[in-house]
C-alpha cells in the first residue's frame, strides 16, 4: 500500500457562496486564535460581518485551498497602487495554512493563485507583512519568490508600522 496525499485545489473565493463563507470565518477564527494571528478569538462582530465588508470592498479577493474536499488555507488580498511604477499592487493581508497541512505547499499552491490573478490585474506586484519570530511562514514566502522590501540598502529595510484610529 502507498500513501498519497490529496492534491491542493486552490480558488477565488465568492464571498456569497455559502460554503466558502463558512470555510473563511473557519480557516480566520483559525489563524485568530494561534498566537502569530494573535491568539484570541473572532469577534462576534467580526463572525457577523466580515463576509459582507470583503464583499463591498471593490478589488478585494480571497484564495482558498482545499485538500480532500476539507478547507486547508486562505490568502485575504487587497488592490492597492504603486505611485512608484504608476500600476495597481495586491497586498496579501492574511495568509493561513491549516497547521495539519503546514509544510505540505499550501502555501505555495494559494500564493501562485494570487500572483496569477495579480497578472491578470494588471498588477507590478504583491506586498505582504510577515512577523519578525515567525520564522515558518519567512521561509515559505521566500520559497514563493518573497523578499524583505528595500529602496537602497544603505537605507535599510521597511518596516510595518501601525496606529489605532
Amino acid at each position: 500500500m502507498t500513501d498519497t496525499v490529496a492534491a491542493t485545489t486552490t480558488l477565488i473565493a465568492d464571498y456569497r457562496n455559502d460554503r466558502h463563507a463558512r470555510d473563511i470565518l473557519a480557516l480566520m477564527e483559525e489563524y485568530a486564535r494561534d498566537p502569530f494571528g494573535g491568539g484570541e478569538p473572532l469577534s462576534d462582530y467580526c463572525r457577523e460581518q466580515l463576509l459582507q465588508k470583503l464583499a463591498d470592498i471593490p478589488g478585494a479577493f480571497s484564495v482558498l485551498a482545499y485538500r480532500g474536499g476539507r478547507p486547508m488555507g486562505l490568502v485575504n488580498c487587497f488592490m492597492g497602487f504603486s505611485t512608484f511604477v504608476c500600476k495597481p499592487l495586491v497586498n496579501i493581508h492574511d495568509v493561513i495554512v491549516s497547521e495539519s497541512a503546514r509544510g505540505s505547499g499550501v502555501c505555495t499552491d494559494m500564493l501562485d493563485l494570487v500572483a496569477r490573478e495579480a497578472k491578470n490585474r494588471g498588477c507590478c506586484k504583491l506586498t505582504l507583512e510577515v512577523l519578525e519570530k515567525n520564522l515558518p511562514a519567512q521561509i515559505a514566502y521566500r520559497k514563493c519568490g518573497f523578499r524583505p522590501y528595500a529602496l537602497d540598502e544603505e537605507y535599510g529595510q521597511a518596516e510595518f508600522w501601525q496606529r489605532y484610529l
